[in-house]
């Protein structure tokens, strides 16, 4: 065969490939998604009354904001880190934001000490905030990253760890409106155990959750 019958072979074969939106939109997509999903969980199941005056304490406001402005922007770097032409800068993004929730929840220790003591014993309801991040990130990392996946990213490493870390400060965040009780150090370290177990399994499982030719 000529290389000019090749190349017109080839030619005919191809079929038109469909751009992806800008990472940006995306993430807004899956972020707009999630926080309709949550909202709905909040007004149905949430006890407002208990929780909104809580949520009023100046630190408390901090720590909420930080933890959703970590979940977001997460998010935002884990869709541009899918491309491959975007900076690795992109995973600094939510650092500052991930500091300063450490910060503001560790000035709740500071206050509360190491429990406060119910009558559940020294962990009182801590553990169930412990099962509320791992159990609530499983949905919010599936549909996470069946939309990353669709980039097909190179370096599935930074993308997987900040996906992951984005959809544990998400899940951490909506956990705030089932929280009545201040931070403790037990309680903090259960909230930091569970972050780190749904990041591990992400980064982990990064190749089988980004690889599209595994679905």
């Amino acid at each position: 065969m000529r290389t000019e019958q090749l190349i017109e072979q080839l030619a005919s074969e191809l079929r038109p490939v469909r751009v992806l939106p800008a990472p940006a939109w995306r993430a807004l997509l899956w972020l707009a998604i999630m926080a309709a999903a949550a909202g709905t969980l909040v007004l149905l199941f949430a006890h407002l009354d208990a929780v909104l005056p809580r949520l009023r304490t100046p630190r408390v406001a901090v720590e909420s904001v930080a933890t959703a402005l970590t979940a977001v922007t997460a998010v935002i770097a884990a869709f541009e880190l899918s491309i491959p032409d975007r900076s690795p800068r992109w995973a600094w993004l939510p650092l500052p934001f991930l500091a300063l929730w450490l910060g503001a929840s560790g000035l709740g220790c500071l206050r509360n000490g190491w429990s406060l003591h119910t009558a559940q014993g020294l962990a009182g309801e801590s553990p169930h905030c412990f099962l509320f991040i791992t159990a609530a990130s499983v949905p919010l990392a599936l549909a996470l990253f069946a939309m990353l996946r669709r980039a097909r990213p190179i370096d599935p490493l930074p993308v997987a760890m900040l996906g992951a870390l984005g959809v544990a400060a998400s899940a951490a965040f909506v956990l705030q409106f089932f929280h009545p009780f201040d931070v403790t150090v037990i309680d903090l370290a259960l909230h930091l155990a569970a972050i780190a177990l749904v990041v591990s399994i992400g980064t982990t499982w990064r190749r089988a959750l980004l690889d599209a030719d595994a679905a």
